[in-house]
């Protein structure tokens, strides 16, 4: 009996060995975000087929017809995708059987007590577990805490009556993706795999080699679901200390941006981070929160993880108030004050609200009572329904003339999109806060003290 099983096993590992070094394995990604559909399309560009799968039917529609969901995507690389035949996008469950590798590439927000929600993940397990057949390989990709994938997503796949390491091969790979980034894509970026048997190892290796540079495997599932925490938390960290720098230095006289800059030539034992209005998207305000709750859960606790993410947190709620302390000194009443901040998203260039500070932001400023808050982005003519905050949909873009920029109090630069006019910006309005030091980036003069470091 003993022998059998193990004869059963090596020939489901060399079944699916063989069609990853043939690129027969039919590879499907669940969720065809900023994360998933990167991934899915690379997978495709390197000679696998592809199918990927998102509960969002207009998405689906929308990948099968061509079109370019993400801004900074190539405008073809979809549509040439499509046209080989070889890709296309499904709502359908079912067709999960069909795969022979499965990767979970699932949101793993904040709930709104700010802690770990699985539910996206808890859900693509469940519909994965209704196909689950002999052989497959499933491997989650998204931000959870160390023994997530053991003790969460492990037993739901198992409710299929197979079993991990003996009928399916399963195992964690963090994604590692950096919306817009000219410099690194998933391709390029090295990616840690870690499972937690031998088989599920190789074969995550093996895949995973064939769809990127390098491949940097790791001892288990939990070491593979910490790197990521690591990483992210790393940088959470390292902006709080910058913010904490910036208004350190900025009472002392002292230009942040220059100080940190002169700083990063030292070669070794230092790297630069930068001020800015607080963290968004769906890593690095989330995953201190992931990696301190599962080290409470353990017994343990960090502490100065805890006061980088609450000072993180609480930046557009200061900034918010210094604002309405610089328009105070200018003689202008809050109530009747006209704000414009520029730019809704949380990074440059990119079309993701996810966690951004600047609709914190205002929504700090209106429940602190300023009179009238707008805003402008070029990537949202119209603010859509985000998650963190609904009530914000169907606000409009204004326009960045003469005429529109003179009207407002303070214009405040909260997402440094390169499309943006400041020349118009520096000449036109009345008070401006550079959160971000586009000005002094892009060698813009400002007349006048109407440019003000906060």
């Amino acid at each position: 009996m003993k022998v059998g099983f193990r004869m059963n096993l090596f020939s489901l590992f060399q079944e699916l060995k063989s069609k990853i070094a043939d690129r027969s394995a039919l590879v499907t990604t669940v969720g065809l975000g900023y994360v998933g559909l990167p991934l899915a399309l690379t997978v495709h560009e390197e000679g696998f087929p592809v199918l990927g799968f998102d509960l969002n039917e207009s998405r689906v529609t929308r990948i099968n017809a061509g079109e370019q969901v993400i801004s900074y995507f190539a405008k073809d690389r979809i549509a040439k995708a499509v046209a080989s035949g070889r890709f296309s996008a499904t709502s359908d469950s079912a067709r999960l059987a069909e795969a022979d590798i499965i990767t979970i590439c699932v949101p793993t927000p904040l709930s709104d007590e700010r802690e770990p929600d699985l539910s996206y993940v808890l859900r693509a397990a469940e519909e994965i577990a209704n196909w689950l057949r002999p052989g497959q390989l499933i491997v989650l990709e998204s931000t959870v805490w160390p023994g997530c994938t053991a003790t969460k997503l492990r037993p739901i796949l198992e409710r299929s009556g197979l079993k991990a390491g003996r009928d399916f091969f399963m195992g964690f790979s963090p994604e590692r993706e950096d919306p817009g980034n000219d410099k690194f894509n998933t391709k390029s970026i090295p990616k840690v795999v870690g499972a937690d048997d031998e088989h599920s190892l190789q074969l995550l290796q093996q895949f995973y080699s064939a769809v990127v540079d390098k491949t940097v495997p790791v001892s288990s599932t939990a070491t593979a679901e910490a790197v990521k925490l690591v990483e992210n938390t790393f940088r959470n960290v390292n902006i709080a200390l910058a913010n904490e720098f910036k208004r350190a230095l900025s009472a002392m006289n002292v230009d942040v941006w220059e100080a940190i800059d002169a700083a990063a030539t030292k070669p070794f034992g230092f790297m630069p981070f930068y001020p800015g209005p607080g963290v968004g998207g769906d890593c690095i305000p989330v995953s201190p929160v992931y990696l301190s709750w599962r080290a409470r859960d353990v017994g343990s606790e960090m502490p100065i993880v805890d006061l980088s993410r609450n000072t993180n947190e609480d930046a557009p709620c200061t900034m918010a108030a210094r604002l309405i302390a610089l328009l105070k000194d200018r003689g202008v009443n809050a109530a009747s004050a006209k704000v414009l901040l520029l730019g809704i998203t949380y990074k440059r260039d990119v079309e993701d609200t996810r966690e951004s500070p600047a609709l914190a932001l205002l929504n700090q400023l209106e429940l602190q009572g300023i009179g009238a808050v707008d805003y402008h982005d070029p990537y949202f003519p119209v603010m859509p329904v985000t998650r963190d905050h609904p009530h914000l949909a169907g606000r409009k873009s204004v326009p960045l003339d003469s005429a529109a920029l003179s009207m407002y109090d303070l214009a405040v630069v909260t997402t440094d999109h390169d499309v943006v006019d400041y020349e118009a910006v520096a000449r036109d309005s009345r008070l401006i806060v550079d959160t971000r030091n586009v000005f002094k980036k892009k060698k813009l003069a400002v007349s006048g003290n109407k440019l003000v470091k906060l």
